[in-house]
């Protein structure tokens, strides 16, 4: 026999959770569900016969009922009903199970808080740290940039401050290699006055010297 059932009643033991060795999570309970019937002539609710059910739930509706489901609540249970006989040396029995499609606080009792499972998620691939000189950065066409400067990514100013600098500095550099090769071009061009110099004093010392 397996049919479908949904039945409610109080958990009448501890539900004992196990995981398989194939890492299968499994939850199961003994449910009392006590037929309760309105007696008119005394205006109450009368307790009649109770049925006892073994449910069983797995993976993740057994791992949510080992989390918020305790000896003595009141639970509503849908599920899949069978019977089946069992015998142990001179004792026999039949036991009837459900296996639990669906399990909950029965609300007619009390409240319950509601919190949903969230499902487990692919792990986020590690990011460098900010700042961090393996930090690459992107331009806006989403291409990949040299690594961002340790201190940060410089402003516009700063980066027209660096270029000024470095221009200023070539200036200087360059200034000051044009200035000694005309410094050591002027210094050549007096010593060849000088000797030209020297050179049209002895010749007038000379022609003086022939004169009659």
């Amino acid at each position: 026999m397996n049919d479908s059932l949904s039945t409610r009643g109080l958990v009448a033991t501890v539900p004992n959770h196990i995981v398989t060795s194939e890492g299968l999570p499994i939850t199961s309970f003994r449910l009392a569900a006590a037929q309760r019937k309105f007696n008119r002539s005394t205006q109450s609710w009368e307790t009649s016969d109770t049925n006892w059910y073994t449910v069983t739930a797995f993976r993740q509706l057994a791992l949510n009922i080992a989390a918020c489901v305790a000896k003595g609540d009141r639970i509503v249970v849908s599920g899949r009903l069978s019977i089946r006989d069992w015998e142990s040396g001179e004792r026999s029995g039949t036991v009837v199970e459900i296996d639990a499609d669906a399990v909950g606080h029965d609300l007619t009792w009390g409240t319950s808080t509601y919190s949903r499972t969230l499902k487990r998620s692919e792990p986020a691939e590690s990011q460098p740290a900010a700042g961090s000189t393996d930090a690459i950065t992107q331009t806006a066409w989403g291409e990949a940039d040299q690594p961002a400067p340790p201190g940060g990514l410089l402003t516009a100013s700063e980066e027209l401050r660096s270029d000024e600098d470095t221009d200023s500095d070539t200036g200087a550099d360059s200034g000051s290699d044009t200035g000694a090769d005309s410094g050591a071009a002027a210094a050549a061009d007096e010593d060849a006055s000088l000797v030209l110099s020297l050179d049209d004093a002895e010749a007038l010392t000379v022609g003086s010297g022939s004169a009659p």
